[in-house]
Formats: structure tokens, C-alpha cells, sequence
């Protein structure tokens, strides 16, 4: 089990975000989270996965800006 676990105040280092950002993925479990006693802590796989699933990658050369806009 080599897996760190970070706050929330690490998170949102890790994300460039406010404390809020990690608080409310947690509120509405769309990020994988582990409580210790009263303390949340999120795997730091988990944020990967986070930041993987979210990544929006770029539009090739040539596809339109618009969906039914010819270019």
C-alpha cells in the first residue's frame, strides 16, 4: 500500500484550485475519497483519474469550430 492520501488543502495545490473545488467533488462523489475517523482523504490515484477523465484534448486541423458550421 504505497498510495499517499491528500487533504483537501493538497488537492487543490495539486489542482491550481481553491479548497472548495476538492470540498465539492467530495460533496457530490465525483471523486473517489476515504474517511479516517472525521478527516476525508483522497488517494492521490484518484486525482489522476480526475484530471484524466476531465482532460479535454484538441480540436484537429480542419474540423469545424462549430458542430454544423462548415469551415
Amino acid at each position: 500500500m504505497n498510495e499517499r492520501y491528500l487533504n483537501v488543502v493538497q488537492v487543490a495545490e495539486l489542482l491550481g484550485t481553491t479548497v472548495r473545488f476538492p470540498r465539492r467533488l467530495i460533496e457530490e462523489r465525483r471523486i473517489t475519497y476515504v474517511k479516517v475517523g472525521r478527516h476525508v482523504r483522497i488517494p492521490e490515484s484518484a486525482v489522476r483519474d480526475y484530471i484524466a477523465a476531465n482532460t479535454v484534448q484538441p480540436r484537429r486541423r480542419g474540423t469545424a469550430a462549430l458542430p454544423g458550421v462548415a469551415a
